[in-house]
């Protein structure tokens, strides 16, 4: 299936590993240039290697802190800048520290919403001139199941994506019959080195986790890759303000 990608113009922040780079390579699949952030310069450079070998598009990479307003409006508009125009941009960045919702004071809250929440509205407001000017936009927030179903020991996780969610179905509204779509993809367990971080070593976590997911499996970044590039096509021009879920069942929501 041709998604209609080739000549798009895609900015994904936090791109360097795991669930970003897997998006950034499938716009790339495609045919799309493909900008990619993050803060780590050197998983950043291999990263860009291996988002400019999976497609034909032009990649370029940026040493990005999505805290930072002012350095995320100078990337993104340095992309459009560079490109001519930017079509789609994926909001993304890493997850905060593991733990309940008692074990965290105020401030730990308050840096996991600027962290999860925030840096994805900055992006955003960035990007809509941009997409505006091009007459057609995707914007794709990466959240997590925790929107549906919260996770006890994700509590910081559980309270910062769910504004996501409340954020992009907002912004759906404003942007009427601009050709702008706005959905988010929720993520479960996929394996990556985020996941690492929170179960370590722990085999007995890591069978829990597994157990709990009908498909039996732990997902495959690629896996969320190819649903946010198919977002991302002309196919879903059609489909926005949805939260999809991208868990292998694990979610067990209604809605």
């Amino acid at each position: 299936m041709d998604l209609g990608l080739r000549g798009r113009v895609a900015a994904v922040a936090g791109a360097s590993s795991g669930l970003g780079l897997a998006i950034a390579r499938a716009l790339a699949a495609e045919g799309a240039d493909v900008a990619i952030s993050a803060r780590d310069r050197g998983r950043l450079e291999a990263a860009r290697d291996a988002v400019d070998a999976a497609g034909e598009g032009r990649v370029t990479a940026a040493s990005v802190n999505v805290r930072d307003t002012e350095a995320v409006r100078s990337w993104i508009d340095g992309v459009a800048d560079a490109r001519g125009a930017l079509h789609i941009v994926v909001p993304n960045a890493g997850g905060p520290p593991g733990g309940t919702a008692t074990a965290f004071d105020v401030d730990a809250y308050r840096d996991a919403v600027e962290l999860n929440l925030l840096s994805q509205i900055a992006i955003t407001n960035a990007a809509l001139p941009h997409l505006r000017a091009a007459g057609w936009g995707r914007i794709i927030f990466v959240g997590s199941v925790s929107i549906r179903q919260p996770i006890p020991t994700l509590a910081l996780s559980n309270t910062a994506r769910a504004g996501i969610a409340g954020y992009a179905t907002s912004l759906v509204a404003d942007l009427g019959d601009s050709g702008i779509t706005v959905n988010v993809l929720a993520p479960g367990y996929h394996a990556t080195s985020r996941l690492e971080e929170v179960i370590g070593d722990d085999e007995d976590a890591r069978a829990a986790i597994t157990d709990d997911i009908p498909l039996g499996r732990m997902g495959d970044p690629a896996d969320l890759g190819a649903i946010a590039a198919f977002l991302a096509g002309e196919q879903a021009n059609y489909i926005t303000g949805a939260v999809i879920g991208v868990d292998g069942g694990l979610s067990r929501s209604l809605l």
